[in-house]
């Protein structure tokens, strides 16, 4: 399986497309944590349960428009850039994040202390679970790439609409999400043909965003028959539902980028990552302003939601930014040390 990508505008709604999920994703835990915290609602709360359904599964869907490039390569090029490079920065902020947060969680015990730092590694750790299970997502492709394609879907498909919950974090995200990053893999050259079609047929196109918003808004909000579910949240459905949204978002990054609109969503994209590593401690301390201001009161649960949001989003990148060429660089750029393949072999590998 070859990659479709052959030029920079469809690197760019590539890149804008993830801008979008990553917001989304930051959006979620900081319009959720702020509601926690104050015990209220506001009007983002409404946003993230709209979104709930696609949020994930077309971020993993995306991720999985590139490994039909990497599949092929030797092993010791492919673990470097789909296994090592995820690790390595999943091992980092594991790091950074349980030193600020360990401590608190095992209660003052060293012996839980380290009993949870040593589960970490096993069982991923607050945020970071999603690049933990990019590398796992991508070393099963790899072990199964003799599978057909289609059968290989199919397995997926079964386990997401198995609804698997067994309480280990690992097996339970890899039932749910497998799929979308399969589909990603087994579908690209066909997400990339929505994408060309939809940059080029606007009207159509958003014709159909409507009705999807339509359908997704329902599914999202109406109660179903088992208690404390919405009808999005059904076997079968939710999957429908993830792929029809992820390629609702495909369609929007590819109208934005076809328009010139999508400069700040895509650099937001392409550096997704720094945003999901780092947003975390941005995210915390705006909430805690808020809170302990009582700002939040005069704004509103809703706009203090979107606040949090917006620092959350921004800093990261700032800081990206400001430490760049640094000795601070190993925060988002993987040194030389941590590959376990040539250079040379990793710039032919794309």
């Amino acid at each position: 399986m070859t990659s479709p990508f052959s030029s920079a505008e469809r690197i760019a709604w590539v890149d804008a497309a993830k801008g979008i999920c990553i917001i989304l994703v930051v959006m979620m835990h900081a319009t959720l944590g702020l509601g926690e915290a104050v015990e209220r609602e506001g009007w983002m709360h409404v946003v993230v349960a709209f979104a709930k359904p696609f949020r994930m599964p077309d971020f993993f869907l995306v991720s999985g428009l590139f490994l039909g490039r990497a599949i092929t390569r030797d092993w010791r090029t492919f673990a470097d850039r789909r296994i090592v490079h995820f690790l390595y920065f999943y091992g980092l902020w594991y790091v950074i994040q349980f030193a600020l947060k360990g401590w608190s969680l095992a209660g003052g015990d060293p012996v839980e202390f380290v009993r949870l730092f040593a589960l970490g590694f096993i069982e991923p750790f607050g945020t970071l679970w999603f690049i933990y299970m990019l590398a796992v997502y991508s070393v099963t492709v790899k072990l199964l790439q003799r599978l057909p394609p289609l059968v290989l879907l199919a397995g997926a498909a079964a386990l997401q609409i198995a609804h698997v919950e067994s309480g280990w974090l690992v097996i339970d995200a890899f039932c749910a999400y497998f799929a979308y990053f399969v589909a990603g893999y087994v579908f690209a050259p066909r997400v990339f043909a929505i994408a060309a079609w939809a940059g080029r047929n606007a009207l159509p196109a958003l014709v159909g965003l409507a009705f999807w918003a339509s359908v997704n808004g329902f599914a999202a909000f109406a109660p179903s028959s088992f208690a404390g579910q919405t009808v999005a949240s059904l076997p079968g459905v939710s999957l429908i539902l993830g792929l029809a949204g992820a390629v609702a978002i495909t369609t929007v990054a590819a109208l934005l980028t076809s328009r010139g609109w999508a400069g700040p969503l895509a650099y937001c994209g392409e550096r997704s990552l720094v945003v999901y590593l780092a947003f975390f401690l941005p995210m915390a301390a705006t909430r805690a302003i808020l809170v302990k201001t009582g700002l939040v009161d005069a704004v509103g649960v809703g706009w203090g939601a979107a606040l949090v949001t917006a620092a959350a989003v921004v800093i990261p990148l700032v800081f990206e930014r400001l430490v760049r060429g640094t000795v601070l660089d190993f925060l988002f750029v993987r040194p030389g040390a941590c590959h376990i393949a040539a250079p040379a072999r990793l710039a032919q590998a794309g």
